[in-house]
This record gives C-alpha cells, structure tokens and sequence, in this order.
C-alpha cells in the first residue's frame, strides 16, 4: 500500500472520527433540522390538556420555521401519545431519547408523566424543558430540567393570601393520595400555618382514575369549610364541584392551575359560574400583552381558532427556548443550549418575564387568580 493511500485512509478515518464526535455532541441537530421530544396524552384521559400543549408549540415552531428557523434550521416536534399512563410515558421517553435521537424534551403534561423521564434524561444528559407541572418533586433543582412556570406552592400561596385578607378562616383541600397530592396538601398547610391556621377537612383520592367522589365530598363537608381548594385534575374536579352545588355546600371553590382551564370550563358547564383558578400566565384573550397578541396570531395561522391558557402558556415555552437555541450558536450542543438557557437574566417574552440561573432551573413566578363566568370565561 501507497504512502499516499495510507495518508488517506488516514485522513478519512480522521474525518469520519470528527463527524461522529459531532454527531455525539448533538444529538437531534442535522439534515437541516433540530428536532424536539414530547410525551404527552393526545388521546384518553386529559387529553385536551396534551393536545393544548402540543399545538400551542407548534404554533410557534410554525412561526419560527416561516422565517427562517433557527441558524437556518427548522424545529420540529417528534410527540408520542402516552394516554395519560405513566408506564406509556416512561417508554416513550426511552424511545424518544435512545431511538429517535431528540435534541431535547419538551412539555410533559404532568408531574406523574415527567417523573419517569428523569432517569432517561440524568443518564444521557437531555435538556428536558417545561414540564407542564407546578409540583415540587419537579421543582428541585436539576440541572437538565427547565421549569418555566410558577410552582403549585406559588399558586396556593396566592389562593390562601388572597381568601385569608378577606377575613376567611376555614379551608378544605380536595388531593390525590400520592407524592404529588401530599406535597399540594402541605403546601396549603404551610401557607395556613402563616395566617395562624389549619386546615379544617381534605378529601384524599387513592385512585385518579376512579376517585370516590362521594365520600371525598362527606369528608370534605365535616369540617364546614368556607373555601375548597381543589389540586386534582379536571374531570375528578368537575364532578365533586358540581356534587357539591347539587348538596349545598356554600363554600368558595377554587383550584390549582393543575386541571388546566379550559377542560376544567368545559367539564362544568354551567355548574362553573363561580369557581376560582389560579393561572400561570396572562388570560390568552388580554391582547394588550404582547406575546397574547403574537400568539393568537400564530395559533390562527395553524388552523386553531380557541384559545386557551394551556395553549399559550405552551408557545411561550417554546418562545423561551428557541431564544436559548439561537443564543446558543450555529454550532449548537446539548452543552451550550443549557449554558444558553442559564444565562437568561430577565428575557421578556412579550410581557412574560422568565429567568434562569446555573442554581436556579425555576424560570417564572407569576400567578394570578380568576374567576369563570357564566359564558365559561375567566375574569380577573
């Protein structure tokens, strides 16, 4: 063999070394594309909240890809239905990570459904964005999980200041009898414990899938509560509210941002007029909020003509980290994506703050309470 062959056998294998060490460093970025991983339930239960989640990125991936990309790349959203089961949320994490390739997560629809993720994510050092959850086992600090909402502690906070400054004294909490649901409850103990106060009742639910609407209810009533807080999802929510309307019970009721708002409103129909929710980003119909003008406009251009918080909250997200990306460089990795997000000190969305830090992966706190109207609407 040749001096010269050898050379370039040599400088081939050299190349084929540096283009594979590249492809290891980002996973998810070629061909013109960078592509995003999603678990969410499309389908079965709470699926209108996954189906929210998905198209309020997708509209603004849309928006990105229309003028150009990212560095000229085009972001696409790979999203496997997980039906609302963990265990279908676990195998699509692998699948998505260790198959397809993803560059990232993006929007798990829940603590439960995100949870699973994580080892998959600690193991092959994912980014994971913006799991739709305010539970605390999420909120401790990773350093590949970006949390761009306010916490369901934020929110119960706010629920129990905003009752407790009108003089109310006596709150129930309606949970799940899981980590997550204990951790709600004692979110609301602590914000009580501030004021001097206890909670006077809770209805605990073993089965999210079948609560036992009617003995959570007894419970609940015992302790003749002035408010019920409500940290479960949207159809056990639905069915003890209007359980409780159809029994009597005069309390105010109000919930977490956990069930999400427009299947909540959906659910209760005229059973709704009255309840209370705190919200993680503005009402999506506010057009004077810039990224609410933006992103009406966006979900149009999709197709999608109802609007929802879920929805928007989503395309912010999606706002927040395409920044990331374009910060990050033509050159992007997985490693230089997370320096990009870390260094995110006050980004404005569009009237929407979210910051990060190298210790502090909790990008927003901001809550506010409505209430549904009639019409199903959220008024401030």
């Amino acid at each position: 063999m040749t001096k010269l062959c050898v050379a370039w056998i040599a400088a081939a294998a050299a190349m084929a070394a540096a283009s594979m060490a590249q492809a290891q460093q980002a996973p998810g970025v070629g061909g013109g594309k960078i592509l995003i991983g999603q678990s969410a339930p499309l389908s079965g239960m709470n699926a209108e909240l996954g189906n929210d989640i998905r198209n309020g990125a997708l509209a603004y991936f849309k928006k990105v890809n229309e003028a150009g990309g990212v560095h000229g790349r085009r972001i696409e959203l790979a999203t496997l239905d997980d039906v609302n089961e963990v265990a279908r949320a676990e195998a699509n994490t692998t699948e998505l990570v260790e198959k397809t390739g993803v560059f990232a997560l993006f929007g798990y629809a829940s603590a439960t459904l995100s949870r699973p993720a994580l080892p998959t994510v600690q193991k092959h050092g994912v980014p994971f964005l913006a799991p739709f959850t305010g539970a605390d086992p999420m909120r401790a600090f990773n350093r590949y999980v970006y949390n761009m909402r306010a916490s369901y502690a934020d929110e119960l906070e706010r629920i129990v200041g905003h009752f407790t400054a009108s003089g109310i004294r006596r709150f129930a909490v309606v949970h799940y009898d899981d980590a997550v649901g204990k951790e709600n409850l004692n979110a609301v103990e602590r914000a009580l414990k501030d004021h001097g106060l206890a909670v006077v009742s809770t209805a605990a639910f073993k089965d999210r899938a079948n609560p036992d609407i009617g003995s959570g209810l007894k419970q609940v009533m015992q302790g003749n509560p002035e408010v019920v807080i409500f940290t479960t999802l949207y159809k056990a929510t639905a069915d003890f509210v209007k359980d409780a309307r159809k029994a009597g019970l005069a309390a105010q009721l109000v919930s977490n941002s956990f069930p999400g708002p427009t299947a909540l409103a959906k659910e209760l129909g005229p059973y709704g007029a009255g309840v209370g929710m705190a919200q993680v980003v503005p009402s999506p119909s506010r057009r004077s909020v810039p990224v609410v003008l933006e992103y009406q406009d966006a979900m149009e251009k999709l197709g999608k003509s109802e609007f929802s918080f879920t929805s928007l909250e989503s395309y912010i997200a999606a706002k927040v980290m395409v920044e990331a990306l374009r910060r990050a460089g033509p050159k992007v990795t997985r490693a230089s994506f997370m320096q990009a997000l870390d260094g995110l000190r006050g980004y404005d969305a569009g009237g929407y703050l979210v910051s990060f830090a190298p210790g502090n992966h909790n990008g927003s706190s901001y809550v506010e309470l409505a209430v549904m109207g009639k019409d199903g609407r959220f008024n401030y």
